[in-house]
């Protein structure tokens, strides 16, 4: 991977791996072998020939596919089971009237089962597969022609827009093209009178937030921010550019910093016997890859990166905030506030609740009261999933899967 594309990992927030250079392997799947067909038996005195089994279609073992034909439990066979129980004298087949009969299965449960196995797969081959790059440009790929919501919109609306999650690529709000979509769209919609961000986020890549700040910054209507339990890194820079930020009191707000971690395994794979020949363009090119340390040169050219970029969050902030940029300087510790020292330092302008947030955003936008809707996409039950994989919150998860439930039926 470039050195480029190894930096893009670099985060605002949580710490992010060094990736090696793109590799990986698809699995493939061999031949299936032909079913063996029963033995067949003699059939009974004056008993219809019975049925020979067909040889069945070797399941596929990733999943896909339509579902392969099971025997009934009900008590009524099919197909080949079908043609031996006619072959088969009743008494064979009889059930001890003290035995209950076996509770008939959720027919559809194998939905979210499969969407749950395909969310494992998709996840593993994309980190097996290649670079976070790759990962991110391919989850990405989601369209936003016409929100759902556009239509159902009537007299003045706040729209509230969520950010919660890793900041990262994912075509998501918390995505640069996620929140561009529902911005433009607000910004063409004249019912939109104002946004509010609804924040939880902890922080993510560097280049989404930067771009994510940029469309906050150059959108025409007012925008009010209302942090819930967490509001930092690349997420607080975000937030700077809008004309309020509400923090509840024990908010985690701030963390203005940047953050790059390089892990290097080599004293493990000495321990294990294991050697890492890399075969590179330039000494420097597998610096990273996890195999040997950084030379100084190295950690000296990572380090003056890390401090560029901290130099955009600051200016950022200062800007944003219209705060000297001294003064954020002094505050870029790395470190998180709680919501009552972001007021007092001025990271934050006031203590409130969404709904506090959302009075705000009318008094910016001129107008008296509003109604509000949620702005935000159509995704897939499979992209659903995938977000909730990196939820927290555990009333999120269960809300998304018993909705996924109903979706497809499930009794």
């Amino acid at each position: 991977m470039s050195d480029q594309n190894q930096w893009q990992n670099a985060a605002w927030g949580a710490p992010q791996e060094g990736v090696p250079s793109s590799g990986g392997a698809s699995a493939g799947q061999g031949p299936a072998a032909p079913a063996q067909p029963a033995a067949s038996q003699p059939a009974a005195p004056g008993a219809a020939p019975r049925a020979t089994s067909q040889p069945q279609p070797q399941a596929n073992p990733y999943g896909y596919g339509a579902p392969q034909p099971r025997p009934s439990y009900a008590g009524q066979p099919q197909g080949a089971y079908a043609a031996q129980a006619q072959a088969q004298p009743a008494a064979a087949y009889a059930v001890p009237a003290q035995s209950a009969p076996a509770q008939q299965p959720k027919r559809r449960g194998w939905i979210v089962g499969l969407a749950a196995v395909l969310t494992v797969l998709i996840l593993g081959v994309a980190t097996i597969g290649s670079c976070t790059s790759v990962f991110t440009s391919s989850m990405g790929a989601f369209s936003y022609e016409s929100p759902s919501w556009a239509d159902t919109v009537t007299g003045d609306t706040v729209g509230i827009i969520n950010i919660s999650g890793t900041i990262q690529y994912d075509g998501t709000t918390s995505s640069p093209e996620g929140l561009k979509s529902q911005l433009d769209a607000a910004e063409q919609n004249p019912h939109i009178k104002a946004v509010v961000l609804r924040v939880n986020s902890g922080g993510g890549v560097a280049t989404a937030g930067e771009e994510m700040s940029t469309y906050i910054r150059d959108f025409s209507k007012p925008v009010v921010v209302s942090s819930a339990s967490i509001n930092a890194s690349a997420a607080y820079m975000i937030s700077s550019q809008a004309d309020y930020i509400f923090t509840d009191k024990t908010t985690s707000i701030g963390s203005i910093g940047v953050i790059m971690s390089v892990t290097d395994l080599s004293g493990l794979y000495e321990k294990l016997g294991i050697s890492v020949e890399n075969i590179t363009s330039a000494d420097a090119k597998d610096s990273g890859a996890g195999n040997r340390p950084l030379t100084e040169e190295e950690r000296a050219w990572y380090q003056d990166q890390v401090d560029q970029i901290n130099e955009v969050f600051i200016n950022f902030v200062a800007e944003g905030r219209d705060m000297p940029v001294e003064e954020v300087r002094a505050l870029a510790t790395g470190l998180t506030f709680t919501g009552m020292d972001a007021v007092e330092n001025g990271l934050a302008d006031e203590l409130g609740t969404l709904e506090t947030a959302v009075a705000k955003a009318c008094e910016l936008a001129g107008i008296a009261d509003a109604d509000t809707v949620y702005l935000q996409s159509s995704t897939s039950d499979l992209s659903r999933l995938l977000d909730i994989m990196g939820t927290e919150d555990s009333l999120d998860v269960s809300g998304t899967l018993k909705e996924l439930e109903n979706r497809v039926g499930l009794e």
